[in-house]
């Protein structure tokens, strides 16, 4: 899946588009990297944190996941923290890079869905996301994740050197 940097002078429909295109970029710059790396590798950890690049995609969807389904649209999650077990990012044995790439695409359609049927100025429903907070609008939460991505491409960058993988954009 090759996607395109977004380029700042590239015109798109909306500031909507402007997010979506970021973040379809960093997801297809994660799958790149995750599928150069050795099969050893993806399930490894070359930093002292300890996570995997096999941990990262699966955290990646589920920060989606909270932040758009279980968060902004309030919606019924059963286990929103299901990449996280005894406080560290988990994935089992049996999880595998084209099953975690597929969800992650599911998870992508659906933050899709969402970003398209909203307005970027629109709060979020309360829900035990916000921690009594008062909901943050979708921009923000876009914002959030296109840091979020935009850092954790950076370590996983770092991670494919040292590993003998893919790196750069």
């Amino acid at each position: 899946m090759s996607v395109p940097f977004p380029e700042p002078t590239t015109p798109v429909a909306s500031r909507a588009e402007v997010f979506l295109g970021y973040l379809d970029y960093f997801r297809a710059r994660l799958v790149s990297k995750l599928e150069s790396l050795p099969a050893a590798e993806l399930r490894a950890s070359r930093l002292p944190s300890g996570w995997t690049p096999l941990e990262l995609i699966k955290h990646l969807r589920y920060v989606e996941l909270r932040w758009l389904v279980w968060g902004f649209e309030g919606g019924d999650v059963a286990s929103p923290w299901a990449d996280e077990q005894d406080g560290r990012w988990h994935v089992a044995d049996d999880e595998t890079l084209p099953e975690l790439t597929a969800a992650l695409a599911a998870q992508a359609a659906r933050t899709r869905e969402i970003v398209q049927s909203h307005d970027l100025a629109d709060a979020g429903r309360p829900g035990d996301r916000w921690a009594g907070a008062s909901p943050a609008s979708l921009e923000r939460v876009l914002f959030h994740l296109v840091q979020e991505y935009a850092r954790h491409l950076g370590q996983l960058d770092v991670v494919c050197e040292l590993a003998g993988g893919e790196v750069g954009e």
